[in-house]
């Protein structure tokens, strides 16, 4: 049963929500956090990774050593919302639930405070900047962070159009491998009534586009899925006397596992230098917010089925990956864990909509399963 003062976590995820700051500029939330968290007597209280936050629970080196992590950063959207908690911010909202998953966290560091751990250690990350891919290894590259070494590793994220409450995890790829790439191409300005007298990149860069779109596999349930999105382009000036000499083709790239998204580049990277070659226009590929697939542990999605069925929750095993990608997924590339969903209810609005609303009916059921896993880890 729910605790008659968890309304305290849904006014606190509302005030996030009046509030919210961009990645990597969460120093307000960070401070809110702490001043919330605080009362819940954590061992110990430290910053990390930037604007991020750890609490630790339980000094006893010698048991397991668990980490649970929640998001805290917003987006740059604008939010057509107006109830009472719309966000004060113009241009940026929360959009994604990060100030849900805040508050889901906190209320796991309440449960502790109840009771505390008395084998091992028990750490809650409040992680910046996940929507540029770069929280992640802000705190994994913290020389704080080095010191812990967790066993396991835990997260969630709310899932819209899912029913509410449901516990959605599968074993393996649970979020797609995702990466942006950038491709520079220059080539040498003319006149339009000219263009052989300069290099004009519009073509090559058409026929990239033209043959990157062959290397899709887009079917989510097959394993060499593999989506290349185009996201932007820009090429020349609205100058109708001039033949471009430069251009730029930005992609997403998506696909269910790391070394899948290593053969795509090779491919990508190939491809232009095929079409560059002996073209006199020059390229630069660079890529920017990585996010590496988040690979379920088989013995970690097996507690969360667990601590669902123990608790009475329906649970879903997924058959495929979902197709976003979530930098948690440098976590469990590195330590054994596994992250899972809860349905936020069929009707709600798709994450990253500007009419998007956290469901803080999901705050307790959520923290509850948290606690059961670190309960049943720790023999409390």
């Amino acid at each position: 049963m729910p605790s008659p003062n968890t309304d305290r976590f849904s006014q606190f995820r509302r005030e996030l929500h009046q509030f919210p700051e961009v990645s990597g500029q969460e120093v307000q939330t960070q401070q809110r956090i702490k001043t919330f968290v605080s009362q819940f007597q954590p061992n110990a209280l430290h910053n990390v990774g930037g604007t991020g936050l750890l609490l630790q629970y339980g000094t006893n080196g010698s048991g397991p050593v668990t980490l649970i992590r929640a998001d805290t950063d917003a987006l740059p959207i604008q939010e057509v919302n107006t109830f009472a908690h719309r966000s004060q911010i113009a241009g940026v909202s929360h959009k994604c639930g990060h100030d849900g998953h805040t508050a889901i966290l906190a209320r796991v560091a309440a449960l502790l405070d109840e009771k505390l751990v008395t084998s091992g250690t028990v750490y809650l990350l409040f992680q910046p900047a996940e929507e540029t891919g770069q929280g992640a290894q802000a705190v994994i590259n913290d020389p704080l962070f080095a010191t812990i070494q967790p066993d396991q590793v835990f997260a969630l994220h709310n899932l819209p159009g899912y029913e509410q409450g449901v516990i959605v995890c599968k074993s393996g790829p649970f979020t797609a491998s995702v990466l942006s790439m950038i491709v520079t191409f220059t080539g040498k300005v003319s006149h339009s009534a000219e263009p052989e007298k300069g290099i004009n990149p519009a073509y090559v860069m058409a026929e990239f586009m033209l043959k990157a779109r062959t290397l899709q596999n887009p079917d989510p349930g097959s394993d060499e899925f593999t989506l290349i999105t185009p996201v932007h382009t820009t090429m020349g000036e609205k100058s109708y006397g001039i033949s471009a000499g430069y251009g730029e083709v930005h992609l997403t790239l998506r696909t269910r596992t790391a070394h899948k998204m290593d053969w795509l580049r090779n491919q990508l990277e190939s491809v232009l230098l095929a079409l560059t070659t002996e073209s006199g226009i020059a390229t630069q590929t660079t890529y920017t917010e990585a996010f590496f697939a988040n690979e379920n542990n088989p013995e970690a999605f097996k507690q969360i089925k667990q601590s669902a069925q123990r608790l009475g929750y329906p649970f879903l095993e997924k058959q495929e990956p979902f197709k976003w990608g979530e930098d948690f997924g440098l976590f469990t590339q590195r330590y054994k864990g596994a992250m899972f969903g809860i349905g936020a209810g069929i009707n709600s609005p798709a994450l990253h909509n500007d009419d998007y609303d956290f469901n803080d009916e999901l705050i307790e059921p959520a923290a509850q399963l948290f606690f059961d896993l670190i309960r049943t880890r720790h023999r409390q």
